[in-house]
């Protein structure tokens, strides 16, 4: 059976119990997994710290439109790696590519600093495999029932959600859902060259920054706003998904878990955000179903397909989405 197909099908495996939820997170941390827990802490702290010091720098001078570009610019780039390239084809094989777009996807994915390629995908068919239920690397849902148990307990869950699940120590057994990857030579390149290509994503902005404003200064603020804020943003829209997606929004399709359609992620997150539709039909490189659903990462996956460099493209039928609805 195909990996993705298997993440698709949340019936595939018998969730575990408590018990072993725990022991797969790890309790008792070991010295790599508090080392993890390190790591982690500082790729989240130093994008915000980045903000601050970007704010405090640009204080008394326009934020002017070449920052705002190259915030843009990497913005744009680093994200579509995670959501063309990590999401749609990687880890659910939604399109098929050439092997210099597959190269670059994710090598820009790489540059979120969400994580090297084949964890990142091994993690998120999980996901799948077990949404909303005990062995969901981030569910919200995973500290009871919200309703019973009040707000508190919703806000327990919306942290593990968002960032919290990242300090529990590395996700074990994560190897069945990666063997097809593993036997990529490309991606355990990219993926054993992850933290290169995060200094690269740094450096990109810094020069960028120099170059077109021929001072230090604009080095500088490249480096604060296309480097550092622009991960600080990546990573909050990206784990919003996680969040966000799973507590508010709209279900229209019977998925068995609770993954939700939010507007505002579906915008921010370029297409990620439409989370019920994706669930319901997690093979699909179309996220936003309906015109209305702005989902720019299927138009950028539309556009490489247009040029001949990405083929069988993978949509849902009309009948398939009808037949998914809820009724009533």
């Amino acid at each position: 059976m195909r990996p993705d197909v298997l993440a698709a099908d949340p019936g595939a495996e018998a969730s575990t119990t408590l018990v072993e939820a725990e022991a797969l997170f790890g309790r008792e941390l070991s010295p790599a997994d508090k080392k993890a827990r390190l790591v982690n802490l500082i790729a989240v702290v130093t994008p915000f710290a980045g903000l601050v010091l970007a704010i405090y720098f640009s204080w008394g001078f326009a934020f002017d439109w070449t920052q705002a570009g190259i915030l843009f610019f990497m913005f744009m780039a680093s994200s579509l790696g995670i959501t063309v390239g990590y999401h749609r084809l990687f880890t659910h094989k939604s399109f098929e590519a050439v092997a210099p777009v597959r190269w670059l996807l994710a090598v820009l994915g790489s540059m979120s600093v969400q994580g090297p390629v084949i964890e990142w995908v091994g993690v998120h068919r999980r996901h799948h495999q077990h949404s909303d239920r005990e062995n969901d690397p981030h569910s919200p849902h995973v500290h009871g029932d919200d309703e019973e148990h009040g707000v508190l307990t919703m806000l327990r869950g919306f942290y593990h959600a968002h960032m919290g699940w990242l300090f529990m120590g590395h996700s074990k057994g994560l190897g069945r859902y990666i063997k097809d990857l593993r036997q990529d030579e490309m991606l355990c390149r990219v993926n054993r060259q992850f933290l290169f290509w995060v200094v690269v994503g740094l450096v990109m902005p810094t020069v960028l920054g120099g170059v077109l404003t021929m001072t230090w200064k604009g080095a500088l603020l490249g480096f604060l706003w296309g480097g550092l804020t622009r991960i600080l943003l990546g990573h909050h829209i990206a784990w919003s998904v996680n969040s966000v997606c799973h507590l508010w929004g709209a279900s229209p399709f019977r998925t068995g878990d609770q993954s939700r359609n939010n507007a505002i992620v579906g915008v921010l997150a370029l297409g990620e955000g439409w989370h019920n539709n994706h669930h319901a039909f997690p093979t699909s490189a179309r996220h936003g179903l309906w015109w209305w659903q702005f989902d720019p990462s299927y138009i950028t996956i539309k556009a490489l397909e247009l040029v001949g460099l990405a083929s069988e493209v993978t949509v849902p039928s009309a009948e398939r989405i009808e037949g998914k609805r809820k009724k009533g």
